[in-house]
């Protein structure tokens, strides 16, 4: 266990999107945090092998740089289409619920989804005051997580033609080589999935995973939707990579957060 000081730290550089203007969020990397070794930086990842209160002065160092005052929320991601509800008295980080997305419309709670390649996507219905969060890996991404986050939003008062869509950093097609049998998933699921395959060496392709939840989103029937194009594979010094630390045979990875707030 490693005596963190709580602070300000280093400024901590975070993307914001067109889409979601005047609502208080932001799609963070790496930068301004107290990690060290492998996952140095912004690692918030609990289960990242992390010192645990280097991971907490991370997460709260995350909520500070983009709601000062507010209260962090986050769930136990699984690779799922499930999606939580946060009302009034949220839940302890001890004790968070397995899901990959979350919604709410309380005021001054801080939602977040944690990711390094898996594209984490903000929604907000501004009128209706309702916002969310989705953390949308392949499998989340196909099983419909998005859609789960949309009709949890709507049953919180939403309507989808006024809720904003921005999809974050997370591995570009360039960097996600996948087999023939991964392609052949998607293509059974939607043939126009096709689309979001380019080919390459012989037996595998190019997928495009921002682009792929960009499309669910806009099948969806909700507003804008906007994709901020950022590789995390390709840009080391600003974001983490599962697949990045994986394929340099690294000992740990870190996770990068995405939050959105009321306010």
């Amino acid at each position: 266990m490693v005596e963190v000081e709580p602070g300000p730290g280093p400024t901590i550089d975070h993307f914001r999107a067109g889409v979601l203007d005047g609502v208080v969020h932001g799609f963070l990397g790496r930068g301004g945090g107290v990690s060290t070794g492998a996952v140095a930086g912004l690692n918030v990842g609990i289960g990242s092998g992390d010192d645990p209160q280097r991971v907490a002065e991370n997460r709260r160092r995350a909520a500070e740089a983009v709601r000062p005052g507010g209260r962090l929320v986050t769930v136990y991601q699984i690779h799922s289409a499930l999606c939580a509800t946060v009302g009034p008295q949220p839940w302890p980080e001890t004790d968070r619920p397995e899901a990959d997305a979350l919604v709410t419309d309380q005021p001054g709670l801080v939602l977040g989804v944690l990711t390094a390649d898996c594209a984490p996507v903000l929604l907000a219905d501004r009128a209706a005051g309702v916002i969310g969060a989705a953390h949308a890996g392949w499998k989340g991404a196909i099983g419909g997580v998005t859609d789960s986050t949309i009709a949890a939003m709507e049953a919180l008062g939403a309507q989808r033609e006024r809720i904003a869509a921005a999809v974050g950093p997370c591995i570009a097609q360039a960097s996600y080589e996948v087999d023939d049998a991964f392609r052949a998933r998607f293509v059974a699921d939607d043939p126009a999935n096709a689309a979001r395959f380019l080919a390459g060496r012989a037996g595998h392709h190019q997928f495009d995973l921002a682009g792929y939840v960009a499309g669910r989103l806009r099948a969806a029937g909700i507003g804008p939707v906007e994709s901020l194009g950022l590789d995390t594979y390709a840009a080391p010094g600003r974001f983490y990579s599962f697949r990045r630390a994986t394929h340099r045979g690294e000992p740990a990875y870190g996770r990068q957060i995405s939050v959105i707030s009321l306010g």
